[in-house]
């Protein structure tokens, strides 16, 4: 090993394990969290993470689409709605009652606190701002991003991928059409009773 090199700008980890398994989870979550380092040191903005920044955007678009008519303001509603799916998987995740601690955050966000998120240590919610509970503000951006993109092409798979022996009506069904006139046993080569097949 080299120590001590007051020149050198890289370093080399090493990961022991017993098993591969092990140190193949542990190299992904090192990898991760020097790429997120390296992000954050490139974009230097940050905001509350805990599911603060969801609750916010739910509770702004909640608000902005009481001004809107039409089938706009059901879209909007429901993306606001979407956006809590992340802070209940949370409280879900910590043994917490999503809906007690979603009814707490809206509650806490209509009154302008817009960095309360869940706290996973107290079961509750807290400041995540205030408890060093942050997320890099690009990643954020590019989940949101990334999520929304998704959603849009599949709600859009229905104006792309059709049946069109579907969107005709079903022959069978209309008489002199569907097996060219011949009902039972109608016709020269038609199964009447008693017919061989």
């Amino acid at each position: 090993f080299f120590q001590g090199c007051k020149g050198a700008s890289t370093c080399t980890f090493i990961l022991r394990g017993g098993a591969e398994q092990f140190i193949e989870e542990a190299e992904r979550s090192l990898h991760d969290a020097i790429m997120n380092t390296r992000r954050l040191l490139k974009n230097p903005s940050i905001i509350a993470g805990g599911g603060a920044i969801e609750m916010e955007l739910s509770a702004y678009l909640r608000e902005q689409s009481r001004q809107i008519y039409g089938k706009q303001q059901l879209l909007i509603g429901a993306f606001a709605k979407a956006l809590e799916v992340i802070p209940r998987q949370v409280a879900a995740n910590s043994g917490m009652d999503p809906t007690d601690v979603l009814n707490k955050l809206r509650m806490k966000h209509a009154h302008g606190e817009k960095w309360y998120g869940v706290d996973v240590v107290e079961n509750g919610v807290c400041d995540t701002m205030e408890a060093f509970v942050w997320e890099a503000t690009v990643m954020k951006r590019n989940a949101l991003a990334a999520a929304t993109e998704a959603a849009c092409l599949i709600l859009s798979v229905d104006e792309t991928v059709r049946n069109p022996a579907s969107e005709q009506p079903d022959k069978g069904n209309f008489p002199g059409k569907g097996m060219g006139g011949k009902g039972r046993g109608g016709g020269r080569f038609g199964r009447g009773r008693g017919r061989g097949r």
